[in-house]
């Protein structure tokens, strides 16, 4: 179980990251506003390995505590922490040298979202994996 949980981890977090580079290179051509001074690819990397592992281990640590109702409850956990954490985003400040810092957000906010969104994606076909290895 716990070698599924960190492989849907790190799948969720290639998954999340793939999309947020993508997201980022779409919404720098669609907006011509550069905030690779911010977010650029090492960020956007280490954020969503960083927080994918975390979801990671509190998966595993759910499931010990939990046990029947993990999934409900970490599904909740995630989903929660994820809408707490737009506070982030939205309350940077950001340098002066920065042009167009109000689109900031628009990059920001949905990226936010990835990592649970990939996560939440990829759920069932682990739940099957898992499922017929205890069979």
């Amino acid at each position: 179980m716990k070698r599924t949980i960190f492989a849907q981890a790190i799948v969720s977090a290639v998954l999340a990251l793939t999309a947020a580079v993508v997201y980022d290179r779409i919404y720098f051509f669609a907006t011509g506003a550069d905030f690779s001074a911010i977010v650029n690819l090492t960020t956007i990397i280490a954020a969503n390995v960083f927080v994918s592992l975390l979801a990671g281990l509190v998966c595993w640590l759910s499931s010990l505590i939990f046990r029947r109702n993990a999934s409900i409850i970490f599904n909740l956990v995630y989903s929660t922490g994820s809408f707490a954490f737009l506070i982030v985003p939205v309350a940077a400040t950001l340098p002066l040298s920065i042009p167009l810092p109000e689109l900031f957000p628009g990059l920001v906010v949905p990226m936010v979202f990835f990592p649970a969104l990939s996560w939440m994606t990829i759920d069932p076909f682990f739940r099957r994996i898992e499922q017929r290895d205890r069979n």
